[in-house]
Protein backbone atom coordinates (compact mmCIF):
# COMPACT_ATOMS: atom_id res chain seq x y z
CA UNK A 1 0.00 0.00 0.00
CA UNK A 2 1.70 3.16 -0.68
CA UNK A 3 0.83 5.93 1.69
CA UNK A 4 -1.51 8.92 0.83
CA UNK A 5 -0.41 12.70 1.61
CA UNK A 6 -3.33 13.92 3.41
CA UNK A 7 -4.34 17.71 4.05
CA UNK A 8 -6.72 17.67 7.29
CA UNK A 9 -9.68 19.87 8.48
CA UNK A 10 -11.03 20.14 11.64
CA UNK A 11 -11.20 21.65 14.51
CA UNK A 12 -12.60 20.44 18.10
CA UNK A 13 -11.75 17.60 20.77
CA UNK A 14 -13.82 15.14 18.17
CA UNK A 15 -11.24 15.97 15.54
CA UNK A 16 -8.03 16.12 17.31
CA UNK A 17 -8.03 12.23 18.13
CA UNK A 18 -9.08 11.46 14.14
CA UNK A 19 -5.77 13.52 13.05
CA UNK A 20 -3.62 12.41 15.51
CA UNK A 21 -4.90 8.90 14.24
CA UNK A 22 -3.82 9.37 10.34
CA UNK A 23 -0.66 11.20 12.02
CA UNK A 24 -0.05 7.57 13.60
CA UNK A 25 -0.58 5.57 10.91
CA UNK A 26 1.91 5.16 7.70
CA UNK A 27 -0.19 7.87 5.57
CA UNK A 28 1.86 11.91 5.65
CA UNK A 29 -0.32 14.51 7.28
CA UNK A 30 1.39 17.05 4.87
CA UNK A 31 -1.17 20.42 6.41
CA UNK A 32 -3.83 21.07 8.48
CA UNK A 33 -6.49 23.37 8.49
CA UNK A 34 -8.21 24.63 11.65
CA UNK A 35 -10.73 27.56 12.40
CA UNK A 36 -8.24 31.07 13.46
CA UNK A 37 -8.01 31.62 17.07
CA UNK A 38 -10.26 33.10 18.94
CA UNK A 39 -10.11 35.64 22.19
CA UNK A 40 -12.79 34.93 24.83
CA UNK A 41 -13.21 34.85 28.61
CA UNK A 42 -13.28 38.10 30.64
CA UNK A 43 -9.51 38.57 30.45
CA UNK A 44 -9.98 37.83 26.30
CA UNK A 45 -7.37 35.19 25.87
CA UNK A 46 -6.69 33.88 23.10
CA UNK A 47 -8.07 30.30 22.51
CA UNK A 48 -6.40 28.07 20.47
CA UNK A 49 -8.21 25.11 18.82
CA UNK A 50 -7.37 20.94 19.78
CA UNK A 51 -6.57 20.31 16.47
CA UNK A 52 -4.33 23.24 16.59
CA UNK A 53 -2.38 22.53 19.43
CA UNK A 54 -1.78 19.07 18.46
CA UNK A 55 -0.90 19.83 14.84
CA UNK A 56 1.55 22.07 16.36
CA UNK A 57 3.28 19.73 19.01
CA UNK A 58 3.82 17.42 15.96
CA UNK A 59 5.10 20.22 13.87
CA UNK A 60 2.52 19.72 11.08
CA UNK A 61 1.97 22.83 8.96
CA UNK A 62 -0.94 24.54 10.36
CA UNK A 63 -3.14 27.03 8.13
CA UNK A 64 -6.01 29.43 9.15
CA UNK A 65 -7.89 30.62 6.67
CA UNK A 66 -10.57 33.52 7.18
CA UNK A 67 -12.22 32.51 4.03
CA UNK A 68 -11.88 29.05 2.41
CA UNK A 69 -12.01 31.05 -1.42
CA UNK A 70 -8.79 33.04 0.00
CA UNK A 71 -6.74 32.70 -3.65
CA UNK A 72 -3.56 32.69 -1.43
CA UNK A 73 -4.66 29.96 0.53
CA UNK A 74 -5.82 27.51 -2.41
CA UNK A 75 -2.70 28.17 -3.73
CA UNK A 76 -0.99 27.08 -0.70
CA UNK A 77 -3.14 23.91 -0.62
CA UNK A 78 -2.70 22.78 -4.10
CA UNK A 79 1.38 23.13 -3.42
CA UNK A 80 0.77 20.97 -0.97
CA UNK A 81 0.08 18.32 -3.60
CA UNK A 82 -2.12 16.36 -1.57
CA UNK A 83 -3.95 13.01 -2.43
CA UNK A 84 -6.57 13.34 -0.20
CA UNK A 85 -8.41 15.90 2.06
CA UNK A 86 -10.02 14.45 5.52
CA UNK A 87 -12.85 16.63 7.09
CA UNK A 88 -13.77 15.91 10.76
CA UNK A 89 -16.41 18.82 12.22
CA UNK A 90 -15.30 21.57 9.89
CA UNK A 91 -17.46 23.98 8.05
CA UNK A 92 -18.74 23.78 4.52
CA UNK A 93 -16.50 23.66 1.77
CA UNK A 94 -16.85 25.23 -1.29
CA UNK A 95 -16.32 22.96 -4.36
CA UNK A 96 -13.45 24.68 -5.33
CA UNK A 97 -11.39 23.27 -2.36
CA UNK A 98 -13.14 20.19 -2.07
CA UNK A 99 -12.54 19.22 -5.49
CA UNK A 100 -8.92 19.84 -5.50
CA UNK A 101 -7.34 16.64 -4.57
CA UNK A 102 -7.37 13.29 -6.81
CA UNK A 103 -8.97 11.28 -4.72
CA UNK A 104 -11.56 13.50 -3.37
CA UNK A 105 -12.71 14.85 -0.35
CA UNK A 106 -14.02 12.65 2.33
CA UNK A 107 -15.73 13.68 5.89
CA UNK A 108 -16.58 11.70 8.99
CA UNK A 109 -20.18 12.23 10.35
CA UNK A 110 -21.23 10.67 14.28
CA UNK A 111 -24.14 9.04 12.37
CA UNK A 112 -25.33 6.02 10.24
CA UNK A 113 -26.13 8.36 7.13
CA UNK A 114 -28.54 9.02 5.68
CA UNK A 115 -30.14 9.53 8.92
CA UNK A 116 -29.42 11.84 11.50
CA UNK A 117 -27.52 14.60 9.38
CA UNK A 118 -27.21 17.42 10.62
CA UNK A 119 -25.05 19.55 13.24
CA UNK A 120 -26.24 17.21 16.55
CA UNK A 121 -26.32 13.53 15.44
CA UNK A 122 -25.16 12.50 18.69
CA UNK A 123 -27.57 14.37 20.69
CA UNK A 124 -30.48 13.44 18.75
CA UNK A 125 -29.58 9.55 18.59
CA UNK A 126 -30.09 9.35 22.15
CA UNK A 127 -32.96 12.00 22.33
CA UNK A 128 -34.88 10.11 19.87
CA UNK A 129 -33.92 6.91 21.94
CA UNK A 130 -31.83 5.00 19.37
CA UNK A 131 -30.65 1.64 20.81
CA UNK A 132 -27.71 2.03 18.19
CA UNK A 133 -25.68 4.83 15.98
CA UNK A 134 -22.27 4.90 14.06
CA UNK A 135 -19.71 6.62 12.06
CA UNK A 136 -19.43 7.18 8.04
CA UNK A 137 -17.53 8.27 5.81
CA UNK A 138 -18.62 9.80 3.17
CA UNK A 139 -17.46 12.02 -0.37
CA UNK A 140 -18.33 15.67 0.38
CA UNK A 141 -20.51 17.39 -2.49
CA UNK A 142 -22.45 20.69 -2.18
CA UNK A 143 -25.36 18.79 -0.21
CA UNK A 144 -24.47 18.90 3.53
CA UNK A 145 -23.69 15.19 4.80
CA UNK A 146 -25.67 13.70 1.37
CA UNK A 147 -22.46 12.08 -0.55
CA UNK A 148 -21.18 8.93 -1.57
CA UNK A 149 -20.64 7.05 1.41
CA UNK A 150 -17.30 4.72 1.98
CA UNK A 151 -17.46 2.94 4.78
CA UNK A 152 -19.69 3.00 8.22
CA UNK A 153 -19.32 1.11 11.56
CA UNK A 154 -22.08 0.89 14.46
CA UNK A 155 -21.84 1.33 17.71
CA UNK A 156 -24.51 0.30 20.54
CA UNK A 157 -25.85 2.67 22.87
CA UNK A 158 -26.44 2.02 26.22
CA UNK A 159 -28.99 2.80 28.86
CA UNK A 160 -26.20 4.69 30.87
CA UNK A 161 -25.32 6.25 27.95
CA UNK A 162 -25.32 10.46 27.75
CA UNK A 163 -24.56 12.35 24.64
CA UNK A 164 -20.61 12.85 26.72
CA UNK A 165 -20.21 9.33 26.47
CA UNK A 166 -21.37 8.12 23.47
CA UNK A 167 -19.59 11.46 21.92
CA UNK A 168 -16.00 9.86 23.34
CA UNK A 169 -17.07 6.58 21.83
CA UNK A 170 -17.41 7.55 18.46
CA UNK A 171 -14.44 9.87 18.28
CA UNK A 172 -12.41 6.75 19.13
CA UNK A 173 -14.46 4.43 16.45
CA UNK A 174 -14.70 7.70 14.48
CA UNK A 175 -10.95 8.25 14.82
CA UNK A 176 -10.45 3.97 13.79
CA UNK A 177 -12.99 4.39 10.68
CA UNK A 178 -10.96 7.12 9.04
CA UNK A 179 -7.80 5.45 8.50
CA UNK A 180 -9.26 2.37 7.69
CA UNK A 181 -11.04 4.72 4.86
CA UNK A 182 -7.70 6.47 4.36
CA UNK A 183 -6.22 2.60 3.66
CA UNK A 184 -9.16 1.71 1.31
CA UNK A 185 -8.62 4.38 -0.70
CA UNK A 186 -4.74 3.82 -1.08
CA UNK A 187 -5.86 0.14 -2.13
CA UNK A 188 -8.32 1.18 -4.41
CA UNK A 189 -10.92 -1.36 -2.09
CA UNK A 190 -13.75 0.68 -1.50
CA UNK A 191 -16.63 0.85 -3.55
CA UNK A 192 -18.78 4.28 -3.09
CA UNK A 193 -22.12 3.94 -2.61
CA UNK A 194 -24.86 6.80 -2.92
CA UNK A 195 -26.94 7.28 0.33
CA UNK A 196 -30.15 5.15 0.80
CA UNK A 197 -33.15 7.34 -0.59
CA UNK A 198 -35.87 7.76 2.42
CA UNK A 199 -38.63 9.17 2.53
CA UNK A 200 -38.43 11.07 6.35
CA UNK A 201 -34.45 10.32 7.39
CA UNK A 202 -34.31 11.50 10.77
CA UNK A 203 -32.85 14.86 11.71
CA UNK A 204 -30.24 16.05 13.91
CA UNK A 205 -30.53 20.11 12.95
CA UNK A 206 -28.37 22.62 15.60
CA UNK A 207 -29.39 23.06 18.40
CA UNK A 208 -30.08 26.05 19.95
CA UNK A 209 -31.42 27.64 23.82
CA UNK A 210 -34.97 27.51 23.54
CA UNK A 211 -34.86 23.41 22.14
CA UNK A 212 -32.96 22.39 25.45
CA UNK A 213 -36.42 23.47 27.78
CA UNK A 214 -37.92 20.35 28.83
CA UNK A 215 -41.18 19.64 28.16
CA UNK A 216 -42.56 17.91 31.59
CA UNK A 217 -45.94 17.15 29.50
CA UNK A 218 -44.00 14.20 27.42
CA UNK A 219 -44.13 10.75 28.47
CA UNK A 220 -40.77 9.72 31.21
CA UNK A 221 -38.67 8.25 28.83
CA UNK A 222 -38.96 10.41 26.65
CA UNK A 223 -38.59 13.02 29.61
CA UNK A 224 -35.46 10.99 30.37
CA UNK A 225 -33.93 10.55 26.86
CA UNK A 226 -33.91 14.32 26.33
CA UNK A 227 -32.39 14.89 29.59
CA UNK A 228 -29.40 12.36 28.44
CA UNK A 229 -29.31 13.23 25.14
CA UNK A 230 -28.38 16.97 26.00
CA UNK A 231 -25.91 16.05 28.78
CA UNK A 232 -23.23 17.56 29.90
CA UNK A 233 -23.71 19.89 26.87
CA UNK A 234 -25.71 22.08 26.02
CA UNK A 235 -27.51 20.27 28.66
CA UNK A 236 -31.49 19.98 29.36
CA UNK A 237 -33.42 22.63 31.56
CA UNK A 238 -36.37 23.92 33.69
CA UNK A 239 -37.33 27.24 35.64
CA UNK A 240 -37.97 27.10 39.10
CA UNK A 241 -39.52 30.32 40.98
CA UNK A 242 -37.60 30.40 44.39
CA UNK A 243 -39.60 33.19 46.35
CA UNK A 244 -39.79 36.06 44.54
CA UNK A 245 -37.23 34.53 41.73
CA UNK A 246 -37.06 32.94 38.79
CA UNK A 247 -33.97 30.57 38.51
CA UNK A 248 -32.97 28.25 35.46
CA UNK A 249 -31.94 24.51 36.61
CA UNK A 250 -30.27 22.65 34.64
CA UNK A 251 -30.46 18.75 35.13
CA UNK A 252 -27.66 16.75 33.48
CA UNK A 253 -28.76 13.37 34.80
CA UNK A 254 -31.71 11.70 36.87
CA UNK A 255 -34.19 8.56 37.13
CA UNK A 256 -37.91 8.37 36.29
CA UNK A 257 -40.31 5.78 37.50
CA UNK A 258 -43.59 4.97 35.92
CA UNK A 259 -47.14 5.07 38.19
CA UNK A 260 -50.79 6.09 37.72
CA UNK A 261 -50.98 9.24 40.33
CA UNK A 262 -53.69 12.40 40.14
CA UNK A 263 -51.12 15.10 40.34
CA UNK A 264 -50.74 17.23 37.70
CA UNK A 265 -48.30 17.21 35.13
CA UNK A 266 -45.34 19.30 36.11
CA UNK A 267 -46.12 19.54 39.39
CA UNK A 268 -43.15 19.84 41.61
CA UNK A 269 -42.55 17.70 44.77
CA UNK A 270 -39.87 18.59 46.74
CA UNK A 271 -38.48 18.27 49.84
CA UNK A 272 -34.78 17.72 52.33
CA UNK A 273 -35.07 14.01 50.57
CA UNK A 274 -37.36 14.14 47.83
CA UNK A 275 -37.16 16.33 44.86
CA UNK A 276 -39.52 14.44 41.56
CA UNK A 277 -41.12 16.58 39.00
CA UNK A 278 -44.48 14.83 37.68
CA UNK A 279 -44.99 13.37 33.95
CA UNK A 280 -47.95 12.39 32.29
CA UNK A 281 -47.29 8.81 33.16
CA UNK A 282 -45.25 8.90 36.65
CA UNK A 283 -42.53 11.11 38.00
CA UNK A 284 -38.58 12.17 37.43
CA UNK A 285 -36.30 12.25 40.05
CA UNK A 286 -32.93 14.79 39.23
CA UNK A 287 -29.51 13.49 40.39
CA UNK A 288 -26.96 15.58 39.00
CA UNK A 289 -28.11 19.95 39.00
CA UNK A 290 -27.35 23.04 38.17
CA UNK A 291 -29.07 26.21 39.44
CA UNK A 292 -28.52 28.88 37.43
CA UNK A 293 -25.36 31.12 39.49
CA UNK A 294 -24.75 28.09 41.05
CA UNK A 295 -21.93 25.07 40.57
CA UNK A 296 -22.97 21.69 39.10
CA UNK A 297 -23.85 19.27 42.08
CA UNK A 298 -25.44 16.24 42.97
CA UNK A 299 -29.08 16.47 44.63
CA UNK A 300 -28.40 15.86 47.86
CA UNK A 301 -26.27 19.06 48.00
CA UNK A 302 -28.48 21.02 46.29
CA UNK A 303 -31.19 19.99 48.82
CA UNK A 304 -29.37 20.97 51.63
CA UNK A 305 -29.08 24.55 50.10
CA UNK A 306 -32.54 24.96 51.07
CA UNK A 307 -34.41 25.53 54.51
CA UNK A 308 -37.63 26.42 53.40
CA UNK A 309 -38.92 23.74 50.40
CA UNK A 310 -42.55 25.75 50.46
CA UNK A 311 -41.15 28.77 48.35
CA UNK A 312 -39.55 26.56 45.55
CA UNK A 313 -42.40 26.51 42.93
CA UNK A 314 -42.22 25.12 38.78
CA UNK A 315 -42.40 27.98 36.96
Amino acid sequence: MKPLKVVFFGTPEFARTSLEAIHNSQHKVVGVVTVADKASGRGQKINQSPVKIYAESQKLPVFQPEKLRNRQFLEELQNLDADVFVVVAFRMMPRVLFEMPALGTFNLHASLLPDYRGAAPINFAIINGEDKTGATTFFINEKIDEGNILLQNEIEILPEDNAGTLHDKLMILGAELVVKTLNGLAENSIEEKPQPQVDEPKNAFKIFKEDTKIKWDNNSESIHNFIRGMSPYPCAFTVLNIGEEQKSLKIFSGKYTLEQHRNEVGTLEISKNNFRIYTEDGFYEPQEVQLEGKKRMNVKDFLNGFRNFDEIKMA
